[in-house]
């Protein structure tokens, strides 16, 4: 929607309603409150709040943008005293402090076209704007004082007059903001929001981890490196380089060059040195050999789940059913059942009896630890700052959820109010790492499978204990995570990992929220079913979800290098494949790059340990690849397979012995070495 009159740009916000109270003496003239409209607009490469009086909302003559060397504030002429008109009902409603409007002055622009502007009346005067970038803070009023009103107060202590929200309250025009930058409570006023607070806690940096705008990126990197960095990087425009400079001056100077470092600097916890990190291999130039190609079969059938099933309720021949859940998921009928074992919620090797047993021993102490939020008072909860933060963490999330399921569709949805129950009895049962922004990523695909809140929750309690890392505050779980994928892109194709250093790129900071929420925003709702039991079944190595990165980083670089992509469009191209991505498509190359790494004669030391191949003691092989700087690497051996039916045949043509085959189990078998 664009802007029909007034400032142009794509309108984000509007609401009209929204006044000016110019005195706060008695009066009965009501020309003392001014009617106003209040727009959020998106505009070039930035975003204006912009208010006037109703009757100027179509002219934009009385509005100035400021240049960016200078505060945004419009020109201010301080008007004379002027009554206000409030019915008897607001006259103790409001404090003193609002008397401010009438006192405080604004700056004036410098006019750079000899002319100041004229006002067609004493209203215009009151019209301001200002882009998010001068925004210091945001004064908020008392609960239960009358009309929510807001104030705002600029970088230049420069403090705009109060806004009156007569219609509706303010609570829509905050979540608007948010999509742009990160508001938190000041530590000595909790009316006061300040804009992106340096020393959130890690819960806060993953706050709108997809939602935004791209623009919204922009401007918390602009101000937050640290929380927008981990809000979801690959959201950013050209506009980036001069952004990340922020307010100390003795980055003012930093050339784009150095723009890797300036990231890593600015989160701390995930700067990555790989020189320093233990056991770390220079990895060059080594021959993978030929890439097989795979096929997937149809997801296993509720037919074929009984089938492997005996009377006693047990599952027969786990590893071959495994096998089958790897090459071709399961059918949806099925998951309810299925995902209980893959997640370890219910034991592989347990009777019908012993699970029925296991569901009513988890559902009594489920609901004693719901039982124990649930009985929190406010009075205790207000004395209880973590609990209560994660509540308002939870809440948030919870209503950011995916509505696109219709499982979730509405507002007071069921389904959301589970969603909120289970985050907050998980505080319960993992006080320590409590609530962090991302986790009902996790648990709504889970909910919605399971339709039940016990079966949910303890499914979501195994799913955290891979997960927890991402988690954790210190960030290592991601940082070991990001090093390891660096690690197998290089051995993969070494010429695009050196592309990517050449583009400041080189530490993969763009495949943080796949690794985070393992790949939950970068496919549909039944795409993540699907991706998720595939990697839940453990096959066919450790670290799997890694060779799926590579699989998709691999098909975008042909366009990523042929296109000459810089740091942001990097960053941008990779953002936008979220939604694009075929989920078949990049599983089967995946487990190719397994095959291919697997057969690997001199596969080096530090890949094996990421995939959790067993390696044996092999002399290191000899390299004549007459460069110095080559240096030899523990190596795996090749792997043995169990010969059996399926053949999978190399991609291209035939080497010196011949066409390639790998000879691999009926379905596939955990890689291991001999």
């Amino acid at each position: 929607m664009a802007a029909t009159g007034g400032v142009s740009g794509k309108i984000v916000y509007e609401q009209e309603g929204v006044y000016i109270h110019s005195s706060c003496e008695k009066t009965n003239d009501q020309d003392s409150l001014i009617a106003g409209i209040l727009r959020v607009l998106e505009k070039d490469a930035e975003v204006i709040v912009d208010w006037r009086p109703l009757d100027d909302a179509l002219d934009s003559s009385s509005i100035l943008y400021a240049g960016k060397d200078s505060s945004s504030v419009v020109e201010w002429t301080q008007p004379p005293k002027e009554k206000v008109y409030r019915g008897s009902e607001h006259l103790n409603s409001y404090e003193a402090e609002w008397d401010m409007v009438n006192t405080v002055p604004f700056k004036k622009k410098q006019y750079t076209n000899g002319d100041a502007p004229s006002h067609r009346n004493g209203k215009s005067k009151w019209s301001f704007l200002f882009s998010l970038t001068d925004l210091k803070s945001i004064k908020q009023n008392k609960e239960g004082m009358g009309w929510s009103y807001l104030v705002f107060c600029l970088k230049d202590d420069v403090v705009l007059p109060a806004l009156h929200f007569h219609q509706g309250d303010s609570k829509l025009l905050i979540d608007s903001l948010e999509k742009y930058v990160v508001l938190c409570e000041s530590p000595h006023d909790k009316r006061t929001l300040l804009v992106n607070c340096q020393n959130k806690s890690l819960s806060q940096s993953f706050e709108n981890l997809l939602d935004e705008p791209a623009y919204g990126l922009i401007q918390k990197i602009k101000k937050d490196p640290y929380t927008a960095t981990m809000v979801g990087f690959s959201k950013v425009t050209n506009y980036i380089f001069d952004s990340l400079r922020g307010s100390d001056p003795s980055t003012h100077q930093r050339p784009p060059s150095e723009m890797a470092d300036f990231l890593s600097d600015a989160i701390p916890g995930l700067k990555i040195n790989q020189q320093e990190e233990p056991g770390f291999e220079v990895i060059t130039r080594i021959d993978l050999g030929e890439r097989p190609v795979v096929q997937r079969r149809e997801p296993v059938s509720l037919e074929e789940w009984t089938n492997n099933i005996d009377s006693e309720g047990r599952i027969l021949n786990v590893d071959n059913m495994k096998q089958m859940i790897f090459r071709g998921g399961l059918s949806h009928a099925l998951r309810k059942q299925a995902w209980k074992f893959l997640l370890g919620y219910f034991p592989w090797d347990s009777t019908k009896e012993e699970r029925t047993q296991l569901q009513k021993q988890k559902t009594d102490e489920y609901f004693r630890m719901k039982l124990q939020w649930k009985s929190v008072s406010e009075e205790q909860e207000k004395r209880n700052s973590r609990l209560r933060d994660y509540r308002s963490l939870i809440e948030k999330d919870v209503n950011r959820t995916d509505r696109t399921n219709k499982f979730y569709e509405g507002q007071d949805n069921p389904g959301l109010i589970l969603l909120h129950d289970i985050l907050m009895t998980y505080c319960m049962y993992d006080f320590d790492l409590g609530y962090v922004q991302g986790m009902s990523d996790l648990l709504s695909p889970l909910l919605y499978v399971m339709e039940n809140e016990v079966d949910a929750f303890w499914c979501f309690a195994s799913y955290m204990d891979q997960m927890h890392q991402n988690f954790e505050e210190q960030m290592q779980g991601m940082k070991t995570q990001l090093i390891q994928l660096s690690t197998l892109l290089r051995l993969l194709d070494s010429g695009f990992c050196s592309y990517l250093e050449s583009q400041d790129s080189g530490y993969l900071y763009f495949c943080f929220r796949w690794l985070l929420i393992r790949f939950k925003r970068e496919f549909s709702f039944l795409d993540i079913l699907r991706l998720w039991e595939v990697m839940w079944t453990e096959l066919p190595c450790k670290n799997f979800h890694l060779l799926l990165c590579c699989a998709i980083l691999e098909s975008e670089k042909q366009q990523i290098m042929e296109k000459h992509y810089g740091f942001n469009e990097i960053l941008k191209h990779i953002n936008e494949l979220s939604m694009k991505i075929d989920v078949e498509d990049v599983l089967c190359k995946a487990e190719a790059i397994s095959l291919q790494m697997v057969k690997c004669k001199e596969l080096p030391q530090a890949v094996c340990e990421i995939l959790g191949l067993q390696d044996s003691e092999v002399a290191t092989p000899d390299s004549d690849t007459g460069e110095d700087e080559n240096i030899g690497m523990p190596s795996c051996a090749t792997s043995t397979f169990q010969s059996d039916s399926l053949r999978v045949l190399a991609t291209s043509g035939a080497r010196d012995d011949g066409p390639t085959q790998i000879s691999v189990s009926p379905d596939v078998s955990r890689l291991t070495l001999a």
